[in-house]
């Protein structure tokens, strides 16, 4: 079997093969291996975008159909669950086109869709963290009309620089003619990559500079309450220590799932192995997968709803449940 009839595997560098070699020709033209061998990788990153989808999948039909779920918060959670949803549509696609729609076209689309998505993703999740910022710092009035028109402008934001990020490959900001400037993620240039690295790498400081302006304000609100009533204090130092706690959790579990895969496409281009591409890129997919635990399934108005789409009611240990300080 030639070389050229081998199956490029998805948008990921594909380790190249020495046709010269004698072992490699005999087992190119050995009848017995099928002529499409299934990437393991590929099968891990579909199985994640399968989860992917059906976790916020739920999270979207239930913003959708409720609503009560209207607020600026409600609006942004519903818009992180939309861009995970395509982010795991993208990902399940990736794999059928990689093995039954093989052409350059479909990895133009593909590759579009799920860098739109995952751009989407992590924009929603800065503007989630702005709009906790505003609502604790401006307390009496962050539910005035205000605060929603500066929500839908923020959305239509994102989701503009989100939709002309995905639009770059299919527009011509490809590697296609010229395979020396392919980065990591093919056929994106490592321009393109880099680019979209640094400005991830921004989002995150900014993310980080608002999440300890946060802590600051509940800390501050925490003593100044803690003072007016003393026999509160413990009980306030407690509420207090478990919602920097969140927040750092939150903040290290972005972090962790995405520097790795940031950083490796700073200094990685099309020539390193691809099992490294694969090695960074699953952990940023999993962001995807805990983001509807810790914003959505955990917020009280969302875990009523579900009840009441599951089982048609609402347990008394939910309805009665005080808005946790964790949910800041």
């Amino acid at each position: 079997m030639n070389e050229d009839t081998k199956v490029n595997i998805s948008w990921l560098p594909q380790d190249r093969i020495d046709a010269s070699s004698p072992e490699n020709i005999s087992t190119a033209d050995s009848s017995l291996i099928p002529e499409l061998i299934v990437n393991p990788w590929d099968i891990v990153l579909c199985t994640s975008g399968t989860l992917i989808s059906c976790e916020n999948a739920i999270v979207v039909l239930i913003i959708f159909h409720n609503p009560s779920l209207r607020a600026p918060m409600f609006l942004l959670i519903g818009s992180l669950a939309l861009a995970d949803l395509l982010a795991g549509i993208g990902l399940i696609v990736n794999f059928i086109f990689a093995y039954l729609l093989q052409s350059e076209v479909a990895k133009l689309v593909t590759v579009g869709l799920i860098a739109a998505s995952f751009c989407a993703s992590v924009c929603s999740l800065l503007a989630i963290t702005v709009d906790r910022y505003l609502s604790l710092y401006y307390a009496l009035t962050y539910n005035s009309e205000r605060t929603t028109t500066f929500t839908y402008v923020m959305l239509i934001f994102l989701w503009g620089v989100s939709t002309c990020v995905g639009l770059l490959p299919i527009m011509g900001w490809n590697c296609l003619k010229d395979e020396s400037t392919c980065s990591i993620i093919r056929p994106l240039t490592k321009n393109n990559t880099a680019a979209l690295s640094v400005s991830f790498l921004l989002m995150f400081a900014l993310m980080l500079q608002l999440y300890i302006q946060i802590c600051k304000i509940v800390m501050r609100h925490a003593h100044q309450i803690a003072l007016q009533h003393h026999f509160l204090a413990t009980s306030h130092y407690v509420t207090t220590r478990k919602g920097v706690s969140t927040l750092a959790i939150i903040l290290g579990t972005f972090a962790a799932c995405w520097m790795p895969f940031t950083l490796y496409s700073l200094i990685a281009d099309y020539t390193y192995p691809s099992i490294y591409t694969y090695a960074t890129l699953l952990p940023a997919t999993y962001n995807s997968v805990i983001n509807p635990v810790i914003y959505a399934f955990r917020n009280q108005e969302i875990q009523k709803a579900l009840w009441l789409i599951c089982c048609g009611c609402i347990p008394p240990s939910v309805s009665q449940r005080a808005r946790s300080p964790s949910d800041v």
